[in-house]
């Protein structure tokens, strides 16, 4: 069959290195995947520090892929695909299919989620074994480096939006302009939100207008974050990309009566928020994970519908470590993608 490369971690934290590895087979309902494009996605540190139970050493992150099927294994046919099929797979890299969440069609919060880099190679590689159920078709208007981070950061902010209260014409508030932030404001303005952007320093706010934001709000500023929220009417949904717990606390005495404040940046610090702050207004904290290959689908058909696109840089899969290190720098611009042309 050949061999592939990858680039991979020999140890926590270590430096990704290439090696070869032989061509697998797709077992029975997976395909291989020839990758085209790979996101790196701050989440690709809990992988590569060691620091999730069951992760091994050589480790092969990565869990925004996007490409080509090279091969079918047994019974892949059956669920539509084709070899040449471009499809991307995110943090949703399948699930069991057998726990309550999945019988209940909850597969994104099933506890034995198949996320690529944890249970199995991930996309820092040219090729990728996965199931079907992780696969979501490319529109032919992406290219795969914008399909790559459409599959775990876009997913995320366009899911975590979709199924909130607010509705056309509601205020919705962005917090953070970085690599989930930036999308979440595109996709904010497209989904008919008065939209507000929150970042830090005036400087942002061209930047802010120019994504599609209504209003930008300094939380730097001498005016309160949400005090500057209720001088707009008070926000219905605050979707915090920012991974700062005391940013997003600042935004809870902003929302709305029934606002509520949708968390998908990590962090481990505790909010600081009491129940007083919750009651009377009838406030709802949410934390949102990522979406299943659906979810995928239509994030990536909604963003071509409305020309919205991750702002990324490119480089090489043979510098991965490079990319790897620029995103915790926090210096990507702001999503940055791997590719194998």
């Amino acid at each position: 069959m050949g061999m592939y490369r990858v680039m991979q971690a020999t140890a926590p934290n270590g430096t990704l290195e290439s090696a070869e590895r032989e061509v697998p087979r797709p077992g029975r309902r997976q395909v291989r995947i020839g990758v085209e494009a790979c996101g790196v996605c701050h989440s690709d540190a809990l992988f590569l520090s060691g620091a999730l139970p069951g992760v091994s050493f050589p480790e092969v992150a990565g869990h925004e892929i996007a490409g080509r099927v090279e091969e079918l294994g047994e019974e892949a046919a059956d669920y539509g695909w084709q070899v040449g099929d471009r499809v991307t797979v995110g943090w949703f890299g399948g699930s069991c299919g057998h726990c309550l969440a999945c019988r209940e069609g909850d597969f994104i919060v099933c506890p034995n989620l198949k996320v690529p880099g944890w249970a199995y190679d991930g996309g820092f590689a040219e090729k990728v074994v996965a199931p079907v159920d992780a696969l979501a078709r490319i529109p032919d208007a992406l290219t795969a480096a914008e399909a790559a981070p459409m599959s775990c950061a876009g997913v995320t902010v366009f899911n975590g939006m979709r199924r909130g209260s607010a509705r056309p014409g509601d205020l919705v508030a962005v917090l953070g302009l970085g690599g989930l932030g930036h999308l979440g404001v595109q996709f904010a303005a497209a989904m008919g939100y008065e939209t507000v952007a929150i970042a830090r320093g005036r400087e942002k706010a061209a930047f802010a207008e120019k994504l599609g934001a209504h209003h930008y709000v300094d939380s730097t500023s001498d005016t309160p974050v949400a005090e500057a929220l209720q001088a707009l009417g008070g926000a219905r949904m605050v979707l915090a990309t920012a991974a700062n717990a005391d940013a997003m606390t600042a935004t809870v005495d902003g929302l709305a009566p029934r606002g509520e404040l949708v968390v998908i940046g990590a962090d481990v610090t505790p909010l600081a928020v009491t129940p007083a702050q919750l009651l009377m207004a009838g406030r709802k904290l949410r934390g949102h994970p990522s979406g299943t290959a659906q979810d995928v689908q239509d994030t990536m058909e909604f963003s071509v519908l409305h020309g919205i696109r991750p702002m990324i840089e490119t480089l090489p899969l043979s510098r991965a470590d490079e990319a790897y290190h620029k995103m915790l720098d926090g210096r990507a611009r702001f999503r940055m993608v791997l590719t194998t042309g």
